[in-house]
């Protein structure tokens, strides 16, 4: 983080520099079975000097839609070494937002981008790469995109942006499930899922889009978790606001009852799904609802928990061990001026909500996840010493001692209060419709408000009392993370490596974000080790794929995509972990073609070849899913 001036980016870039002249809209035809074409773009000087107008571009470019599909499998084309022996075959999905623009003058948050899937076939007897991508078609897709013509008009203004070319006062349609945000195989199915509702079933070879699938349906089995009505005047007035919030967040703005959260769990020992889903009109009220599903490998609803929490929290991922589900309190209150300007049109949704500072302190419930477990009230919060945003969880375990005492350790990337907002998530600003680079990448002495990697450490006696908790940096690694993953078979169970998205420092403009960097992390030495992609690239969310044949947490493979701004390639990476921070690290780097470089991906999740998996046929259109009676 040594990097000196032009940390702060202008919203509209200088002009001293000539800037890339972009191509007018094109002209729109009937398009093929296959695909639609997508807008040509011209590519930013690769040989720009690293500062501000080069930064912004880059950034920009970070996230230009991709209106291309490709149904029949295309070959990626190898550049670098060869894929190794001993890679396993499978298919690695992404997820992210693919529209950002449609053709009426509207510019979306990144949020709120069509979810675009993309999907790389991995062949390990050929030594091949097969790529595809597709858009999801959500209810929303199909009516903001004309299938005849392939022009794009937003309607749904989306929970974090306001419509420019179309209706802006009076337009309640607001909530916009682009099923972007994250992907889970799980069961011989594919699935696409957003944060704010049902996630999108997807046919898992070709990626056609099958239908909403409704995780949350069927047969509850309720556990007596003591947090019922507890007859206060408090929660009758709550009730009672929740009743008249009810008709207008579900029937005139369209949100589901229930808001699915985007981040699963899976728990790899006893292989078994977590899901997590809360009460939409929770969101404007001071106490949360949270009901928690566990699915078997066949979706047999095993058992579910609904937990009735006192505060006003606002959840994105979360954690597991053995014995409980940990949730970290993101303090959340209810703006009321933002309320009143997002409700007439004039300020994005999200604006009705803010962070809540008013305590120095994180509350950490510890939700207990069987019967047997319910030693302590989990009503009552452990309170960390630290007021931190609780981004994305790597991982977390607990030991129990022989005297019954019990230590949980939650890996996970926070950052302050101070810098997390709402409304300028990925730079966006909704009055401009523009990428401001700068929210991301703060003055020179601000990095520790921004993204980084903690280990939670709670120890509790028999009786489920707090006996210390801390807070600490979870290796020798100050610049910003984000994006923790592990060897998915040490989940919930003790680890010692975490791989996450970094920062080199190295760039002058944007020296915090976009990610350039792998960082390993090792818990037990607090030692790190990186690899980083070249100037004026980028990338995004690592993944760990273990070797077929085992051996040690860090015997596999990492996957990353990596962005080329620069020359608008996207790569495909594959490096060695053993070697991480050493110069023979990358293992094989292939490249997708020119025509379908892809905007920056949100999440995604690898998926290995398996025989029976060889023969599935294509899930039925619309199809049900039951829970045993």
């Amino acid at each position: 983080m040594k990097a000196i001036s032009c940390h702060l980016l202008p919203i509209k870039p200088p002009t001293s520099t000539p800037l890339p002249r972009l191509l007018p809209p094109p002209t729109y035809t009937t398009p093929r079975a296959i695909s639609i074409t997508a807008p040509s773009i011209p590519a930013p000087d690769t040989n720009a000097s690293d500062d501000a107008v080069s930064a912004f571009w880059d950034y920009q470019f970070l996230f230009v839609s991709q209106r291309a599909e490709t149904a029949e499998p295309v070959p990626l084309r190898l550049v670098d070494s060869a894929l190794p022996l001993g890679f396993p075959s499978g298919t690695y999905y992404l997820t992210g937002p693919g529209l950002f623009s449609d053709d009426h003058g509207s510019t979306v948050h990144p949020l709120d981008g069509h979810g675009y899937l993309r999907s790389f076939r991995i062949d390990a007897a050929a030594g091949t790469i097969d790529f595809a991508a597709r858009y999801v078609e959500t209810e929303a897709q199909a009516e903001e995109r004309d299938r005849h013509t392939g022009e794009w008009r937003f309607t749904h203004r989306g929970p974090f942006s306001v419509l420019k070319g179309g209706n802006m006062v009076g337009n309640t349609k607001v909530m916009k499930n682009v099923a972007n945000t994250s992907v889970l195989r799980w069961g011989g199915r594919l699935f696409c899922l957003w944060e704010g509702g049902d996630p999108y079933e997807i046919e898992p070879r070709s990626l056609e889009t099958v239908g909403r699938f409704d995780l949350a349906a069927g047969r509850r089995i309720e556990a007596d978790d003591g947090g019922g009505d507890d007859g206060t005047v408090r929660a009758k007035l709550l009730d009672v606001a929740a009743r008249v919030l009810k008709p207008l967040l579900y029937g005139v703005f369209k949100m589901p009852p229930r808001r699915l959260l985007s981040h699963y769990k899976i728990d790899d020992k006893r292989n078994r799904l977590l899901i997590m889903s809360c009460n939409a009109e929770d969101m404007l009220l001071p106490r949360s609802n949270f009901t928690i599903f566990e699915y078997d490998s066949n979706f047999k609803l095993l058992q579910s928990q609904e937990f009735n929490i006192p505060d006003h929290l606002m959840i994105h991922d979360w954690a597991f061990t053995d014995s409980h589900y940990i949730l970290f309190g993101n303090r959340i209150k209810l703006d009321i001026a933002g309320s009143m300007t997002a409700l007439c049109g004039f300020s994005p949704m999200i604006s009705a909500l803010s962070v809540n500072p008013s305590k120095t302190t994180c509350p950490i419930y510890l939700l207990p996840r069987f019967e047997d477990t319910k030693s302590r009230d989990w009503r009552v919060p452990i309170e960390a010493p630290s007021q931190m945003w609780v981004l994305h969880t790597g991982n977390a375990f607990e030991e129990k001692y022989e005297n019954g005492d019990l230590h949980i350790q939650i890996q996970a990337s926070t950052c302050s209060y101070q810098w997390f907002n709402f409304q300028k998530m990925f730079g966006y600003d909704w009055r401009t419709g523009k990428l401001d680079p700068s929210m991301m990448n703060l003055k020179r002495g601000q990095e520790t408000l921004l993204p980084h990697l903690v280990n939670v450490s709670i120890k509790l006696d028999v009786d489920g009392n707090c006996q210390g908790c801390s807070v600490d940096n979870l290796a020798e690694w100050s610049k910003p993370t984000d994006f923790p993953v592990i060897n998915q078979e040490f989940s919930g169970g003790r680890n010692t490596y975490v791989y996450a998205a970094s920062s080199s420092g190295s760039r002058q403009a944007l020296p915090h974000f976009p990610f350039d960097t792998v960082v390993k992390m090792n818990t037990a030495t607090k030692a790190t080790h990186t690899w980083s992609t070249g100037r004026r690239r980028f990338i995004g969310e690592p993944v760990f794929i273990p070797k077929a044949s085992g051996g040690g947490e860090d015997d596999g493979f990492l996957l990353v995509v990596e962005y080329a701004v620069s020359t608008q390639r996207c790569y495909l990476v594959i490096l060695d972990p053993k070697l991480i921070g050493k110069r023979n690290a990358l293992v094989a780097r292939f490249e997708v073609p020119r025509h379908l470089n892809f905007p920056l991906g949100f999440h995604g999740f690898w998926a290995p070849t398996s025989s029976s998996e060889r023969h599935v046929s294509s899930p039925t259109r619309n199809l049900e899913f039951s829970h045993d009676p």
